[in-house]
C-alpha cells in the first residue's frame, strides 16, 4: 500500500451561500483496502495517523512513502489526538482505556480506564483542550465482544492533566464525535444513531452547561467524528460524505464521499487540507488557501 493512490471525485452538488468550501475543491482518495478506517491526526515530521479497527492496527501515511503500519497491535484504537506535550493518546476500546503511547514509541500509559471503579464501556473519540485537559466521548457499541458493560451511562467525561476523572454529561444513548470550537468556548458532541450535533457552553474548563440542539442532520444514518475550521465551521462526518455548519447552525455545504465517512482532521504543514477516514479508505481535500 506504499504507492500514492488518486481518484479525483466531485463535491457535492449541495452548495450554499458563503460555503468555505472551494468551488475547485477535489476529493482524493489516498490510502484503501483497509477493514474499517477512523481517527485521523495530522503530525509534521510524521505525517497522517489513523486507526484501522478491524485490522487491530494503526496505519501511517506521508506523501513520500505512502501507508505502512505504525503500530500493531493497536489495542483496536479508535480515536487519535496529540497532547500538549506531543504524545499520541489513543481510545483503546479492546482495553476500554485511555491512553498514552510514551517517547519511545513503545511504552504505553493507561491514563482512565473506569469511572467509580467500573470499567468504560468503549471510549471513543477525543479532544485535547489548551490547558491539557482530555475531553472524551465513552458509547458502548463497541464493547469488546464476550464482555459486558458495568457503567450504566454512555457519558462525556473530563480528565484533567493530574488524572481527575469528571463525568460532565450522562444524558446520551450513544455520544461519539466530539471537538471545541476554535475558542474553545463551545463543546460539539454528536449523538450518534440520530444524527443529531449538541453544543454546550465551556466554564471554567472543567463544567459544560446550557445544552442545545446544535444541527439535526436530515438524512437518514450517523453522525461520527467532527472538527472546526479556524472560523468556527464545524464538519460533521454523516451520512453521505462530511457536513458543513456554520457557527449559527446553518448548513452551508456538504462534501460528498464515495463511502460512508467515519471522522475527520485538518492536516499538512498549514493544516489546510481536511484527511477524511471513510469505511476502507482515506480521503484528502485541499479546503483553504
Amino acid at each position: 500500500m506504499k504507492k500514492l493512490l488518486f481518484a479525483v471525485l466531485c463535491v457535492s452538488t449541495i452548495v450554499l451561500a458563503q460555503s468555505p468550501v472551494p468551488k475547485d475543491a477535489k476529493l482524493e482518495k489516498i490510502s484503501t483496502g483497509h477493514v474499517f478506517v477512523e481517527g485521523p491526526v495530522w503530525k509534521d515530521g510524521v505525517g497522517l495517523l489513523f486507526s484501522d479497527m478491524g485490522s487491530n492496527c494503526i496505519n501511517k501515511w506521508n506523501p513520500e512513502n505512502g501507508t505502512s503500519v505504525f503500530m500493531k497491535p493497536s489495542f483496536v484504537s479508535n480515536g487519535l489526538t496529540y497532547d500538549n506535550d506531543g504524545n499520541l493518546i489513543m481510545m483503546q476500546t479492546g482495553k476500554r482505556r485511555v491512553a498514552r503511547l510514551e517517547k519511545d514509541g513503545v511504552k504505553q500509559t493507561s491514563l482512565a480506564d473506569k469511572f467509580e471503579e467500573k470499567k468504560f464501556n468503549s471510549p471513543n473519540d477525543i479532544a485535547v483542550k489548551s490547558s491539557g485537559s482530555i475531553f472524551f466521548t465513552d458509547p458502548d457499541f463497541n464493547t469488546p465482544s464476550g464482555e459486558t458493560a458495568e457503567l450504566s451511562v454512555k457519558g462525556i467525561y473530563r480528565l484533567d492533566k493530574n488524572g481527575s476523572l469528571k463525568l460532565l454529561d450522562d444524558t446520551f444513548d450513544k455520544p461519539n464525535g466530539i471537538c471545541f470550537s476554535p475558542d474553545e468556548k463551545k463543546l460539539y458532541v454528536c449523538e450518534s444513531p440520530k444524527a443529531i450535533v449538541y453544543v454546550w457552553d465551556v466554564f471554567n474548563d472543567s463544567t459544560i452547561t446550557n445544552k442545545k440542539l446544535f444541527y439535526a442532520i436530515p438524512e437518514k444514518g450517523y453522525a461520527d467524528g467532527m472538527k472546526t475550521d479556524p472560523d468556527g465551521n464545524l464538519y460533521c462526518t454523516g451520512p453521505g460524505g462530511v457536513w458543513v455548519i456554520s457557527p449559527d447552525g446553518k448548513l452551508l455545504d456538504k462534501i460528498a464521499t464515495p463511502e460512508t465517512p467515519t471522522n475527520c482532521n485538518w492536516g499538512d504543514s498549514d493544516r489546510k487540507t481536511l484527511y477524511i477516514t471513510a469505511q476502507t479508505s482515506v480521503y484528502r481535500i485541499r479546503l483553504m488557501k
